[in-house]
């Protein structure tokens, strides 16, 4: 694609007739913006892709299953697939901080996610049994902690490559691409020819997810970057331990790590409607499929809208999830308890997860637009890796919950979830408007 070109579907995309229009990065970066912004939103597109490809609240547990690994590894898939890429950031932070050019740690992440998907594909031809499980979970524990080098890195290339009030629309567009290509997978899925898949439909998933992430780290590498600020150059860990002050110190992102830990109920009521429709309708792979193009219908759709409110207020984006997400949850309890007749329709849990998709999408977008404009230099950098290892406790600890829906009903756990919701919409309230800095 020709520079001029590339300036004018930029232009187009971003509505405006100077496309040019930089905040907090340098005239030098502001050149290479409809560049970087199409590279950004490949590469992204790619990732996501192979993130829906292996899932590891769909395509792995039902490997999982196929292998004969016990149920009690495949409870550590999502634990592990989440908390494994985010606590560890805070030390991962510190090396990144070194480095003038980050965008070399994002393709390194992008290329040992590849490497560990692509082992998954020989635990997959060659083990079975508690040994294929305990395989799959250390490939896996290879890829989180790959994915938060990449993660940490992203947010601060973004920050400097792509202006205020463009940013949201690169995680948006990108999103959007990623659920249309999903719904191809969810297609697959949704017409295969039997209710299970076999080994070598894994291993073809699995290889191709691997071959995304390889292309996506040759796209970033082309990204033009310019070297950044590398203060803090001590010790790693006790650098980033010293981070957590920013905790005690800095109000506004206090705040805001409170409001998305209590936003995390969009991400983690999902199992629990999956698990729902599976006792209410015998689960089998095609209806998998029709979770996968549910959700990717929810991404495509809703994602750029989400994106462009980010760019104009990142933080309602935050509270109109957060109620969306709540509101679900209690009205899914009530159905539970006062219609399971309705409830086990099998149209129900189809719709309320496109409901739940399209608010996890608007809180997903809300808070990493948010966290990007509310800070810049390095201290966006801490900002992004101790709120993310302060989530990945948060979520170990949520993780709990699978025990209140063996004690009580998982009605009660979605309630539960709700509650924390609308406490996580009303945190969100109260932040100031980051787009405003």
């Amino acid at each position: 694609m020709s520079a001029n070109l590339t300036e004018e579907i930029y232009a187009r995309l971003v509505n405006e007739e100077d496309a040019r229009v930089c905040r907090d990065i340098s005239e030098k970066a502001c050149v290479e913006v409809p560049r970087n912004f199409f590279l950004l939103i490949s590469s992204s597109f790619l990732t996501k892709l192979g993130d829906s490809i292996a899932n590891a609240k769909t395509t792995l547990p039902w490997l999982m299953s196929a292998l004969g690994a016990p149920v009690a590894l495949t409870g550590l898939l999502v634990p592990i697939r989440e908390s494994g890429s985010l606590i560890p950031q805070l030390a991962i932070a510190a090396y990144v901080r070194r480095q003038p050019i980050r965008k070399w740690v994002w393709v390194l992440g992008a290329v040992l996610q590849a490497g560990a998907v692509a082992a998954m594909t020989a635990v997959a031809s060659t083990l079975s049994g508690p040994a294929a499980g305990a395989a799959l979970l250390g490939c896996l524990v290879v890829f989180s902690l790959a994915r938060g080098m990449s993660s940490v890195a992203s947010k601060d290339v973004l920050g400097k490559t792509i202006p205020r009030t463009r940013r949201g629309r690169v995680n948006g567009l990108s999103a959007s691409a990623a659920g249309l290509a999903s719904l191809g997978v969810g297609a697959a899925l949704a017409t295969h020819r039997s209710a299970d898949a076999s080994r070598g439909d894994y291993v073809v998933l699995l290889l191709a997810a691997a071959g995304l992430w390889l292309v996506a780290a040759v796209v970033y590498a082309f990204i033009a970057e310019e070297p950044g600020e590398t203060e803090g150059g001590g010790n790693a860990l006790a650098h980033a331990l010293g981070k957590l002050r920013l905790l005690r110190d800095d109000v506004p992102f206090r705040r805001f790590v409170t409001a998305r830990s209590l936003l995390l109920c969009s991400a983690l009521t999902a199992p629990y409607y999956v698990v729902l429709a599976r006792e209410h309708t015998q689960g089998t792979l095609r209806q998998l499929g029709v979770f996968i193009l549910v959700a990717g219908v929810a991404s495509m759709v809703s994602a750029p809208i989400w994106g462009r409110l980010a760019d104009w207020s990142s933080r309602r984006v935050m509270v109109v999830g957060g109620l969306i997400t709540a509101s679900l949850g209690i009205f899914t309890f009530v159905m539970e308890s006062a219609a399971p007749g309705a409830a086990g329709q099998p149209w129900f849990y189809p719709a309320a997860f496109l409901v739940l998709s399209v608010a996890h999408s608007g809180v997903r977008l809300g808070r990493k637009t948010y966290v990007v404009d509310l800070a810049s230099g390095n201290r966006r950098t801490d900002y992004v890796a101790v709120s993310n290892s302060v989530i990945g406790v948060v979520l170990l600890l949520l993780g709990g919950m699978g025990v209140v829906a063996q004690a009580f009903s998982v009605p009660v756990v979605i309630l539960a979830l709700s509650v924390l919701g609308l406490a996580g919409a009303w945190a969100s309230r109260g932040l100031p408007e980051a787009e405003d800095a």
